[in-house]
């Protein structure tokens, strides 16, 4: 913006509108000469690390347009909406499916936990659109005599943990949770139609002829699929955690990220089952049961490698919350000098009125968690950092480590011997660093 020289290469948009002609452009201007190509960008939600702006096609943002259509809704229900509308959940999917079944839509400039069943009430809203935490909000608020008291029937939306799931219909009436799973960049999707707590969908002969996928074996230490002796991944079986992949075709393009190629290459898996082909890389690691059910497990580069098992942070977490204190428990990895891997810590926040209970954190971790999976080290915060789409991020705190030097938060150390998580001092921190202290 702004007159005067700039470099090479660089628009000055100052001069374009001054130059621009003031009537209206032309009717055909808008209209896409293809349905794959590029309609907006939208940028990905960055927990794992930094946002990347995806292509979205004209036809993918039609399709969304069926969402609440698939979830339940029709034209006569009033749909709340309080996610970011940077984000394709809440503009593809929350303000395109809303035009897509001719439905009312209330949108909140900003998310309020306190505030949300009043303004339920207020605008007789039926049916609301959660992602990530958002749920868990709602159950971390003192029980309420009003919280009963609407017409809310349908919660439709994605990343919505077990624990949370079944108290949230426990405690608010009979609100249909529809889960489901999708990505900005790529049409792959799970629709969980029978309401299974915890599942994102089915993946059944029949779904997979029209929605293709592949759960195959990942390397979590070397950060990449298996291979065999000639190069070609291996499918996991039912109950095995694997890496979620679906085929790049001409039906089911990947259109790639702004910017560089080298962004989009590294989303892409080539020679995968058979010479040639070409997956999408998700990189989220799933479950399948033996009745088909798919279940999330985590994200790719956070489940990490501690004492040759593989840890699931989600996992991990989820039972970690199944403790009374913990309002919202966040879970990673961190490296320890003189050993292999990354160790277990655990961010947590506590619920007002509560303090924490070292041995009693110690019982619940041991009497549920195996060896390996309980988080060596705990972080007591006053507020859970999370993204604009209500998920919890991580990469700030791996960063930070566990060094009280550091990090001014209260800091505790599991202590197998006295049977307690003992506050990590300087010293303990200094012998550790040192390998005079084994974890």
């Amino acid at each position: 913006m702004g007159p005067g020289q700039f470099p090479p290469g660089v628009i000055n948009l100052h001069e374009l509108m001054e130059d621009a002609s003031e009537s209206p452009p032309p009717g055909q201007t808008g209209t896409p000469q293809n349905p794959m190509d590029t309609a907006i960008c939208i940028f990905t939600s960055g927990t794992t690390g930094l946002p990347k702006a995806a292509r979205i096609s004209h036809l993918k943002t039609l399709m969304c347009c069926a969402f609440y259509q698939l979830c339940g809704a029709r034209a006569e229900d009033v749909i709340y909406m309080s996610l970011p509308l940077y984000h394709k959940a809440g503009a593809l999917l929350g303000v395109g499916g809303c035009i897509g079944i001719g439905a009312s839509l209330v949108l909140k400039e900003r998310f309020s936990a306190s505030q949300f069943w009043s303004d339920c009430r207020k605008h007789n809203v039926t049916v609301f659109q959660y992602i990530g935490e958002l749920c868990r909000y709602l159950t971390n608020l003192p029980q309420g005599k009003d919280e009963t008291r609407h017409k809310v029937r349908l919660a439709a939306g994605s990343g919505l943990r077990p624990d949370v799931w079944r108290d949230f219909t426990r405690r608010f009436g009979n609100i249909r949770i529809f889960e489901t799973y999708g990505l900005t960049e790529f049409n792959i999707s799970f629709f969980n139609y029978t309401s299974t707590p915890g599942a994102v969908g089915r993946g059944t002969f029949l779904y997979k002829r029209f929605c293709p996928f592949e759960l195959i074996r990942y390397d979590t230490q070397q950060g990449e699929p298996v291979r065999d002796g000639v190069g070609r991944c291996q499918r996991t079986s039912a109950g095995e955690a694997g890496l979620l992949i679906a085929p790049v075709t001409s039906a089911s393009p990947f259109l790639g990220y702004v910017g560089s190629r080298e962004l989009s290459e590294k989303k892409m898996l080539r020679d995968v089952f058979r010479p040639g082909d070409c997956f999408f890389n998700t990189g989220d690691l799933m479950m399948q049961d033996d009745l088909g059910f798919v279940y999330f497990r985590d994200r790719m580069g956070d489940t990490f490698r501690w004492k040759g098992e593989n840890v699931a942070t989600t996992e991990v977490s989820e039972i970690m919350s199944g403790l009374e204190c913990f309002q919202e428990v966040n879970v990673y990895g961190v490296s320890v000098p003189g050993h292999e891997g990354r160790t277990g810590m655990a961010a947590v926040t506590l619920r007002p009125g509560h303090q924490l209970e070292p041995e009693r954190v110690f019982i619940h971790v041991v009497e549920l968690l195996p060896s390996y999976a309980r988080p060596r080290f705990l972080r007591v915060m006053d507020q859970m950092e999370s993204t604009g789409t209500f998920k919890q991020q991580k990469q700030r705190l791996v960063q930070d480590g566990f060094s009280p030097s550091h990090i001014k938060e209260p800091l505790y150390l599991l202590d197998e011997a006295a049977r307690t998580y003992r506050p990590l001092t300087k010293d303990v921190y200094s012998r550790i660093m040192a390998s005079d202290l084994r974890l």
